[in-house]
């Protein structure tokens, strides 16, 4: 599957980007206004533009300390961006970190990759937060897992651990149909770890009540409200820390259309039913 990487890094970004079905918000600011973290994101397209595939990362530790490990990473993913099946690129990321690319450090991931012409997105998740999901269907924000409604699971004996801690590792995938307006939010751990005056972290479900609380008009509007929505309940996010976001919107926009016979080639091969 050839791709084309449209950013990715782990230096402070605030951007926004637009592929076939879907709008892409990222902003990421490294520990302490360092020039470089230990986040990574990537956004690429794929499939002659029916795909697009993402990855928000957390290496451990932060900062300038731990950035060559995430440059790393990217060049990993840079390597590995075209296998259809986020099963295997999650094995040879993996792989890598297990070995002399992970330096003694770990990573936490979420792989995503959107197909255009069915609006399903296909998630793997290696030991990190689980991104949460706004169903403009039924106006209510929830942990994007494997259980949440409208996912097809796929993958046995699932393990989904960190990159860097076991190899070999299986990894699970599942997919989920995504609707016009319809949100998915994936974050870096900062924004969990952000702690109120008693020392207690937020946690998933803490954020999760904060973006339900949200007034947002549109979904840039989500990124801007969400730091003061923390604040409003007490808590304030760590800035000893790198810390990301992306954001994607399902727009409704008519996606390519291809043929029959690309459909089912391009969905087999990510869901890992067909030789690449």
């Amino acid at each position: 599957m050839q791709c084309m990487e449209i950013v990715g890094g782990n230096e402070p970004i605030d951007a926004a980007f637009s592929s076939p079905g879907i709008d892409v918000f990222v902003r990421s600011t490294p520990h302490v206004g360092e020039s470089q973290g230990g986040d990574v994101y990537f956004v690429s397209l794929c499939g002659a533009g029916f795909v697009s595939r993402l990855l928000v990362a957390d290496v451990s530790g932060h900062g300038e300390r731990v950035a060559s490990v995430a440059q790393a990473l990217r060049v990993q993913m840079r390597k590995s961006i075209g296998t259809p099946d986020q099963r295997r690129l999650a094995r040879l990321i993996n792989h890598a970190f297990a070995s002399d690319a992970g330096r003694g450090h770990f990573v936490t991931a979420v792989i995503a990759t959107y197909f255009a012409p069915t609006h399903q997105m296909i998630v793997c998740n290696a030991g990190h937060p689980p991104p949460l999901w706004w169903s403009a269907s039924d106006k209510k924000w929830r942990p994007l897992r494997s259980d949440a409604p409208r996912t097809i699971t796929g993958g046995k004996g699932p393990r989904n651990l960190p990159f860097g801690v076991i190899e070999p590792t299986e990894y699970m995938q599942f997919a989920i149909g995504l609707e016009e307006g319809d949100l998915v939010l994936i974050y870096t751990d900062a924004l969990i770890e952000a702690r109120n005056e008693a020392g207690e972290f937020i946690g998933v479900e803490g954020l999760q009540e904060a973006v339900e609380s949200l007034n947002a008009q549109s979904p840039a509007e989500v990124l801007d409200e969400l730091g003061r929505a923390l604040l409003s309940r007490g808590f304030t996010p760590p800035t000893d820390d790198d810390a990301t976001v992306v954001l994607i919107h399902s727009n409704g926009a008519d996606p390519p259309k291809p043929t029959l016979a690309d459909r089912l080639r391009i969905t087999a091969k990510m869901l890992g039913l067909a030789k690449v």
